[in-house]
């Protein structure tokens, strides 16, 4: 179900032990704005329509078209690999199988599984970047896997899939495996601050951080009038309070 910035649909937590911290989440088709129990009812609109704006503009980020999905993918060649991929097509694809993605070099199509929809921005990018690269060498020998190397998250977003493909086989879900179907048997390990990505969390810090020293969790952390985010993304659950 897609979420809604209906204000029906927006509950409203306050919370003494909250300072100097607003955080908003999705859950389910409900949105969830945390905020310090001090705000006035004006304040409490305030920060809910900004919250509702953030969240929308992260949702826009991390679902990009089709159309965006292909300029990524112009720009990943570009910055990467020297523009010297250049697919005739780039789309989302619902009938993947255990792929997260796909490419046909004989006809420059590339199809990227919609599960991906959501996931960090990064992830998204290594997968293009993987299918790019398969229109340069059509395996996955040495000279395929050095086009990669100049991607810096290239290991981490590989540790990230493989994490997901573990617990979609863990639940039964039978979810993708490798990016291009076949599990490579080389799982990095998640670093906090990717499993802490979630696709509808932001957090802004008031006054820079959070009572006890640590912003809030939530990949926008956003500290405003000029003062710096001091602590650090807490890799634990979100705060409900």
């Amino acid at each position: 179900m897609q979420p809604t910035d209906d204000l029906s649909q927006v509950e409203v937590r306050r919370s003494r032990r909250r300072a100097r911290t607003v955080t908003a989440w999705r859950e389910g088709d409900r949105t969830i704005v945390a905020i310090p129990a001090r705000f006035t009812r004006a304040q409490e609109q305030e920060w809910v329509r900004r919250m509702l704006t953030r969240l929308a503009a992260q949702e826009r980020r991390r679902r990009p078209s089709d159309e965006e999905l292909a300029a990524r993918a112009a720009d990943l060649s570009a910055r990467y690999l020297g523009g010297r991929a250049r697919p005739t097509s780039v789309a989302w694809s619902s009938n993947q199988g255990r792929r997260w993605g796909s490419c046909t070099p004989s006809d420059g199509t590339i199809r990227l599984s919609d599960r991906l929809r959501g996931m960090p921005r990064w992830v998204v990018d290594y997968v293009l970047l993987h299918e790019l690269a398969h229109l340069l060498h059509a395996g996955h020998g040495p000279d395929f896997w050095a086009e990669l190397d100049a991607y810096p998250r290239t290991q981490r977003a590989r540790g990230f899939l493989e994490g997901v493909a573990y617990a979609s086989d863990r639940v039964g879900a039978g979810g993708p495996t490798d990016v291009d179907g076949d599990a490579s048997g080389e799982v990095d390990e998640v670093d906090d601050d990717a499993a802490a990505l979630e696709a509808t969390d932001v957090a802004v810090a008031l006054e820079g951080a959070d009572d006890d020293g640590e912003v809030e969790p939530g990949d926008g952390v956003v500290a405003l009038d000029g003062a710096g985010a001091r602590g650090r993304v807490r890799p634990a659950a979100r705060a409900r309070g």
